[in-house]
């Protein structure tokens, strides 16, 4: 049955195709345009930025001409050589025609035309991909995302010399080569085209794209909407987990603009992939603004397209590195291409925001059509200003109400705080609810592990996904949040996940001492509620802002609670005594212990335990309210990792036993610096003292934090209700407190 859905669409495809002969469209049309051509052309010499950009492609396209092509029989995983070559044709194609509408030079044509032309030989008996790993064989490539990649890059390739081929030629490569190609990568691979995911983004663009360029109305329409009849079983499931069909759920391009874009711009598979996505969003995009103006793909949803710019540039580190939220591979930045594609255009057909062009002068490129040219013209004439990333609340969900994103910025970035409270983040989401990490200046001091892979590097899995992604990074135990029982949030389980969010308790960034963001889970464990809030506080008595850390606990059982802190530097002090094991075991048995070396466990010295480190030449220490029958728990990463695919990561966990209702609170306290060239130390102690739960109900937890010269600060917050104008008065110790809204802190 699925094989004549399959066989008959096909034959609806081929009838649709409109012949070549009648097509009055203009080219190029995609990304350059004749105007926009003309206008690049007569300012080549006075752009120095755009210059410099044609320059540097022109000697990397010219280098790979005076190789010659070649277009090798598939075989190799990401990282192999027909991988690398495959991927480095389609880059150096489009960068191809670029070069050929500006320069006018008819060798950058052939170079198109030649290698099209092989393709087109060797694609109409190319069988599916060898490499059987994924869910969707590619042909070119083992799987139908880098198929698609190649179709999005070549048709503007194509696009670019479109009116240098004859009549007879264009059909040629449209019969033998695109119109297959693009049926390969929908029709007969619904799995993978006919659905929300970052896959099928980059599938449908490849289908529209080179529908535009051909005036494929049939194309055209598979891209934007998907395929109505594609005979997926509803609830079927990828080899990611992730789900392949949800009833009542639309697909194509249209359909991945609107569901995992929130209206503030977020992606719900966090930046990493939203990065990934952006250049098929944008480029197909800017197409559809080129040739059908009269979709406006660009205000769709509110301008959420170039919201999803402002939302990706907000979601980088003082470094420009995005946070690996969910699946994501640490350094990533937006210097990669992806980004100066979304910059360019944002600029271009956005607000021409000033702020986007410092970006840009820090990425030292721009493309090499109409949108790089009025960015290199706004740098030029000195329009740049630089791009101020201030705390922001980035909501989740298609219509905004399935939680979200809190970053706190203190200063310049002096101190950032990444609190997840988001949905699952379709496939490539992590269990990891309530999760944090914190950031000084651009350098981590509690880390998120980000993804188990080794991209495009073949020793390690081909370049794929590796076992441990599964098994370690996409754990509860793996990042900075509650596991209870030693079992994973959801139990680990896509479906229940995907049905749940965190929610939002309260977010206010508008004080300059005092940024708070707090949350709620409820369903992570069944019968618990975890409610964390988290503030930055700048205050007299402390060199630096520090980091609030309330974790209020709600169980109708009583629990194991395991609160991990993965640091990054080296162990300089504690203020308690811990054992050594002479031989390491693994802390457990699965659900990401089995990863975790137990290297030392100890017990509190009193009511407040204190772990300093050296991290970048700066010192931080971790004070945390205990109770005597807390255990410490020194771990380390690496066991059961026979192939050493996971990093030695250390981190200093609070166990707490045999508790129903509890709560844990921590400050992480940035102090000091040291510098390897002066040998000089300065502030290497903390600053606290005393750090004491003083308050602790259905109503209210206060916690007390007495620093050194004996003044003492405190924060409350109200757990009853987070409503900004309702007034409250409690008191501690004999001392009355009043204030209005969800939490009051008093300064030192």
């Amino acid at each position: 049955m699925r094989k004549m859905k399959i066989t008959a669409l096909l034959l609806v495809a081929a009838t649709l195709n409109i012949p070549l002969a009648v097509n009055a469209q203009e080219h190029p049309n995609l990304i350059m345009t004749k105007a926009g051509v003309q206008k690049v052309r007569s300012n080549l010499g006075s752009v120095p930025l755009f210059d410099a950009s044609v320059q540097s492609v022109k000697k990397e396209v010219d280098a790979e001409i005076a190789l010659g092509i070649d277009t090798p029989i598939p075989k190799d995983f990401s990282g192999g050589y027909t991988h690398q070559r495959h991927k480095l044709n389609f880059l150096t194609a489009q960068k191809a025609g670029a070069l050929y509408q500006i320069l006018q030079d008819d060798k950058y044509a052939k170079y198109i035309k030649d290698m099209l032309f092989q393709y087109e030989a060797m694609y109409q008996d190319l069988p599916v991909h060898p490499q059987e790993r994924s869910y969707a064989r590619g042909k070119l490539f083992w799987q139908c995302l880098n198929d698609s990649n190649w179709l999005v890059y070549m048709s503007q390739a194509y696009d670019a010399i479109y009116d240098t081929l004859s009549v007879q030629e264009r059909e040629k490569l449209e019969n033998n080569l695109f119109r297959p190609f693009a049926d390969f990568i929908s029709i007969e691979n619904p799995q993978f085209y006919n659905r929300v995911h970052n896959h099928s983004t980059w599938g449908n663009a490849a289908v529209g794209m080179i529908a535009l360029v051909m005036d494929d109305k049939e194309l055209l329409d598979r891209a934007l909407y998907g395929i109505e009849d594609d005979g997926l079983e509803i609830g079927g499931r990828d080899n990611d987990g992730g789900f392949i069909k949800v009833a009542g759920q639309k697909a194509g391009f249209l359909a991945n603009l609107e569901d995992p874009f929130s209206p503030d711009g977020y992606y719900t598979e966090g930046p990493y992939y939203q990065r990934y996505a952006m250049y098929p969003f944008l480029i197909f995009g800017l197409a559809m603004n080129n040739v059908k103006p009269d979709m406006k793909v660009f205000s769709h949803k509110d301008n959420v397209l170039l919201k999803g710019v402002d939302a990706l540039l907000n979601l980088t580190d003082a470094d420009g590195e995005f946070f690996p939220l969910n699946d994501g591979q640490k350094g990533m930045s937006y210097y990669t291409p992806a980004l100066v594609t979304a910059v360019d255009i944002a600029y271009q057909y956005g607000e021409q925001n000033p702020q986007l062009l410092s970006i840009a002068e820090k990425q030292n490129e721009v493309l090499l059509d109409q949108s790089g040219l009025a960015v290199a013209i706004g740098i030029r004439d000195g329009k740049a200003k630089p791009f101020v990333k201030k705390s922001i609340n980035l909501t989740d969900g298609q219509d905004g109400d399935q939680g979200g994103v809190a970053v706190l910025r203190y200063g310049n970035e002096d101190l950032t705080l990444v609190f997840k409270y988001a949905a699952q983040g379709l496939s490539h989401g992590h269990y990891d609810k309530l999760s944090f990490s914190l950031y000084e200046q651009g350098d981590e001091v509690v880390q998120d592990y980000g993804l188990a892979r080794f991209v495009n590097i073949g020793q390690k899995g081909g370049g794929n996904y590796l076992p441990e992604n599964k098994t370690w990074a996409k754990t509860t135990i793996a990042h900075n949040t509650l596991s209870i029982n030693e079992e994973m949030h959801f139990g680990g389980k896509y479906e229940i996940a995907s049905e749940h969010h965190s929610d939002l308790y309260f977010y206010d960034a508008t004080k300059d001492d005092v940024q708070v963001v707090s949350a709620i889970e409820s369903n992570a464990y069944p019968g618990t509620q975890m409610h964390r809030t988290m503030a930055i506080i700048k205050t007299e008595g402390f060199e630096k802002p520090f980091l609030l850390d309330i974790m209020k606990v709600n169980s109708n059982s009583k629990n194991q609670y395991d609160f991990p802190f993965y640091f990054m530097g080296q162990v300089l002090s504690d203020n308690f005594e811990y054992d050594t094991p002479t031989s390491l075991t693994p802390l457990g048995k699965d659900n990401g212990y089995q990863h975790l070396y137990l290297e030392g466990k100890g017990k509190p010295s009193g009511n407040t335990t204190q772990f300093s480190w050296l991290g970048e030449g700066k010192y931080y220490t971790l004070t945390s309210a205990t109770e005597k029958s807390d255990e410490l728990l020194l771990t380390r990463l690496g066991a059961n990792d026979p192939e050493f695919n996971l990093r030695r990561d250390a981190a200093l966990m609070l166990r707490r036993k045999d508790s129903g209702n509890t709560t844990f609170a921590s400050v992480i306290e940035p102090h000091g610096s040291y510098s390897s060239v002066s040998e000089l130390s300065v502030n290497s102690d903390s600053s606290i003292a005393q750090l004491t739960v003083v308050q602790d109900d259905d109503k209210y937890t206060a916690v007390s934090i007495k620093d050194v010269k004996g003044q003492t600060s405190l924060f409350i917050v109200a757990n009853d209700g987070a409503s900004m104008s309702k007034k409250h008065t409690l008191k501690i110790d004999g001392k009355s407190y009043n204030w209005t809204g969800a939490y009051h802190y008093t300064g030192g």
